[in-house]
């Protein structure tokens, strides 16, 4: 690496260890705890690359974007921030930042970063034609965990494409969401957004007043899987004959597209018409340490909107966190805000987090610290509520491999990040060969890193 990068934190010892790493790479680097600082730096054209937080004692980095950009168009800016919002990756996006990375962040992949950023030439600005939605910090897409914020960082570089969407998760993940978010901070903001259910592709207008509505705004099929073979091919027809002015084209499902297309229950010329670029939002269990995250801002929520101020006691929020939540976020909300409306005193306790939870149909908590229970126990649980929640009816045919996959993947994700990312000892931890290890990181997308966290 080459250059001169200016980093501007207020944590000391993140500038300590990016001076150390930028330097031993080949950097010249200028650190500060200063927006002031920084601001005069760029004026006076020193720096090559900027590497900001977001929350300076002086200033917000995010808003000295668009100047730097005035005073020096060109000039590559890595925000980094320890908000953990979907607005702090929109807001980058929008301000055109070349990256952004949420705290606490791996350096490894903070200097591969920096190296391209370097090394390429900064991307063309988006187009900023409307205003950006009020109230965004609203939306409770909330999460500071990997699967969130990467989600998070797709979000914001795919709003302003053509690219049809497809947004998948569990029932309550927030589908719906992603999808609004996704239009309401595009270029597309100040047009309509349309959510087509199947009844409306019925009859011979149907799908012409469904394009008449969206205007060349959004247009989202919702739990488009459950469309049956008419309604799949009036969707097919209507795509084939959009012209000028078409709509953005989004879709959500909780139900595996791809067994549907191999089942022969759904059109293979449909799944690649809506699958330009696929959005999966994970389940409550795949993001255990936002929970707590969560159950604050609807709190916090709760309090603005029923005006009773609510806390979780200790054991409280460990149950909170340690529940299966199978309902997700959508659950998770319903069931706090019953709580702030139910609870006697300012501090809910667990046994009034016992009380609701234990009213709510085919949902167990979970051990959380095992108290003794086999692996096997908890498996076979987990794997009662996956049928449960088809009421009735048998899951999308695979189940065998979708279910190895779910615990493979984890279990190599733990143990590699229990041995720092040294795929040979982690071979060793699970007693495979390392060749056979290697193959499943591959076949099972793992990102794999030797990594050093900062806080």
């Amino acid at each position: 690496m080459d250059g001169t990068v200016l980093v501007a934190d207020d944590d000391r010892t993140i500038r300590t260890v990016l001076t150390q790493a930028l330097t031993r790479a080949g950097c010249k680097v200028h650190a500060t705890s200063s927006l002031m600082t920084l601001m005069r730096w760029v004026e006076e054209g020193k720096g090559d690359l900027v590497i900001s937080d977001v929350v300076m004692p002086d200033g917000n980095g995010l808003e000295a974007l668009p100047r730097i950009s005035k005073l020096r168009p060109g000039l590559p800016v890595i925000v980094i921030s320890a908000q953990n919002t979907i607005m702090t990756a929109i807001q980058a996006a929008e301000a055109e930042a070349y990256d952004y990375l949420p705290k606490p962040f791996d350096l490894p992949d903070l200097m591969k970063r920096s190296a391209r950023a370097l090394d390429m030439k900064r991307r063309a600005p988006v187009n900023k034609a409307a205003p950006p939605r009020e109230g965004g910090d609203d939306l409770p897409l909330v999460g500071r965990t990997q699967a969130m914020q990467a989600l998070y960082r797709l979000v914001a570089r795919v709003m302003n494409t053509d690219l049809p969407v497809l947004v998948t998760g569990e029932s309550g993940t927030g589908k719906s969401l992603i999808a609004r978010a996704i239009h309401d901070f595009s270029d597309r903001r100040t047009l309509p957004f349309v959510v087509a259910q199947a009844a409306d592709l019925q009859g011979v207008e149907g799908p012409a007043s469904l394009l008449s509505r969206a205007k060349g705004g959004s247009l989202v099929f919702d739990e488009v899987a459950d469309y049956d073979e008419e309604t799949q091919a009036r969707i097919v027809r209507m795509l084939d004959m959009m012209g000028d002015n078409a709509p953005r084209i989004m879709s959500t499902s909780q139900v595996d597209l791809a067994s549907r297309l191999e089942s022969g229950a759904f059109r293979q010329d449909l799944y690649y018409r809506l699958g330009g670029v696929t959005l999966h939002v994970p389940s409550l269990r795949e993001r255990v340490d936002d929970i707590p995250l969560l159950a604050d801002h609807f709190l916090a929520r709760g309090e603005r909107d029923l005006g009773a101020t609510r806390r979780l006691s200790n054991e409280a929020r460990d149950l909170v966190r340690a529940y299966s939540w199978p309902g997700n976020v959508r659950q998770l909300e319903n069931t706090l805000r019953r709580l702030m409306v139910t609870s006697a005193e300012a501090e809910i306790t667990r046994a009034e987090v016992e009380a609701v939870l234990g009213n709510q149909p085919a949902m167990e908590p979970l051990k959380g610290g095992g108290e003794g229970e086999k692996l096997s126990s908890s498996v076979a649980r987990h794997l009662r509520r996956y049928f449960d929640l088809h009421g009735g009816a048998l899951p999308p045919p695979g189940v065998y491999q979708r279910i190895l996959r779910e615990v493979e993947a984890p279990l190599i994700e733990i143990a590699l990040d229990a041995t720092a990312g040294n795929q040979a000892k982690c071979a060793d931890l699970l007693g495979i060969n390392r060749n056979t290890l290697r193959k499943k990181i591959t076949d099972l997308d793992i990102r794999v890193t030797r990594r050093r966290k900062l806080m």
